[in-house]
């Protein structure tokens, strides 16, 4: 099983250590750690973490049982854990982009079918219009992105959809999920380094 977790913890030497030893108790082989944010004395990572089929049988690992483990450590938070497709590897980003790059024509549908894997999302979708019908957890909603001015990248709640929003050109680029926490600010712009970069290729 894989799971992303969020986890705020003290910035300081030993922090990242205690996480790692209460992951390692419940059996977990951390994949990957990425750092969203370092400030105010706290920090806030990305783990990516997977369990063998052993330790999921007879009830064992869920996604409760995580947070409440990691939240008995002193000063650490656990600000979302959630089941993800992303698939563990050394550059996932130049993936995409050397695909794209072979087949500049299917530049943005690559992008689409990438994204969800890329950015721990359920989907993602390239729409044409400024105001869009979003495909909502819960049930289909207009959702007006930005009124008044350029639609700008952003990140949005609506209603148990987490969302990330991107003009790309001549579409709008949606990522959804529905576990976890919002989309941080360091996601939106790891993503739309990639969408420009993605963009140009396509483009020429």
């Amino acid at each position: 099983m894989l799971l992303r977790l969020r986890i705020s913890l003290p910035d300081r030497p030993g922090g990242l250590g205690q996480v790692a030893r209460a992951l390692g108790v419940l059996g977990a082989d951390i994949l990957q750690v990425t750092v969203l944010e370092r400030e105010a004395g706290r920090a806030v990572d990305d783990f990516l973490v997977d369990w063998p089929a052993s330790a999921l049988t007879g009830g064992g690992v869920t996604s409760e049982k995580v947070t409440e483990r990691l939240s008995s450590v002193p000063g650490i938070r656990v600000e979302g854990a959630w089941p993800t497709r992303e698939v563990p590897g050394a550059a996932p980003d130049y993936d995409l982009l050397l695909h794209v790059a072979a087949e500049p024509g299917r530049g943005f549908a690559t992008l689409v079918d990438a994204l969800p894997g890329l950015c721990g999302a359920e989907w993602a979708a390239a729409l044409a219009d400024e105001e869009v019908r979003l495909r909502s957890v819960s049930a289909p909603e207009q959702v007006k992105l930005q009124g008044g001015g350029p639609l700008r990248p952003q990140t949005l709640v609506e209603g148990e959809a987490k969302l990330m929003v991107i003009p790309a050109g001549p579409y709008v680029l949606v990522v959804a999920r529905a576990d976890g926490p919002p989309y941080h600010r360091a996601e939106l712009e790891r993503t739309v380094q990639l969408v420009r970069v993605v963009a140009r290729l396509a483009t020429g």
